[in-house]
């Protein structure tokens, strides 16, 4: 776990735990739970939800270098899971291509990386959500520098031109409690035939 303010305050409650056979964020204080191996070309199966009210969450692929944005969060490719935006892709010191990329990000002189920048890349779809309360599945595959995500069967972003290939897997502690039922890594050589 990387969690910035245990570094002052450390015997704050830890934000991770299991309870009833579930991997839960419970939000806060906020930080990441990161594997301690890099990963490259792979699926990442999640099956998560809002027990209660609906929240802000993601998973970070390709994270590297810890809290390089707002003194928290890793360098990475952020995969959003925040309830009506599951799938938007947020760059985090890291860079990434779309299509339509003017319409999903905004102008390209505002476009970065870093604090201040527009760092957020739309998703495809609307309503691929189920509701809160409802479990939601989400399957990333990373496979050299493309990323390509489907939320509940819906293929919902592909970017491409990574700009990094391989790293470590990271969930958010972001505010809200979220419910992890499942998280499976799978190697792959090649993407599904779904989607793009």
């Amino acid at each position: 776990m990387d969690i910035p303010e245990m570094d002052s305050v450390p015997n704050l409650k830890i934000p991770f735990i299991v309870r009833n056979g579930l991997l839960v964020s419970l939000g806060t204080p906020q930080g990441h739970l990161i594997t301690d191996t890099d990963y490259h070309d792979f699926r990442l199966d999640v099956e998560y939800r809002f027990a209660c009210e609906p929240g802000n969450c993601g998973v970070l692929v390709f994270a590297s270098t810890p809290r390089s944005l707002y003194k928290m969060f890793p360098k990475a490719i952020e995969v959003q899971m925040m309830h009506e935006n599951a799938g938007d892709f947020w760059c985090i010191v890291e860079n990434i291509k779309a299509d339509n990329m003017v319409e999903r990000r905004g102008p390209k002189k505002d476009w970065g990386v870093t604090e201040g920048k527009e760092r957020r890349i739309l998703n495809l779809t609307d309503n691929s959500e189920n509701k809160v309360g409802e479990w939601n599945h989400m399957t990333i595959e990373c496979l050299k520098d493309e990323i390509k995500v489907w939320v509940n069967g819906d293929f919902v972003n592909y970017g491409y031109d990574a700009t990094a290939r391989n790293g470590k897997i990271a969930l958010q502690a972001e505010g809200s409690e979220v419910e992890f039922r499942k998280v499976a890594l799978t190697p792959i050589t090649k993407f599904s035939s779904s989607g793009k």
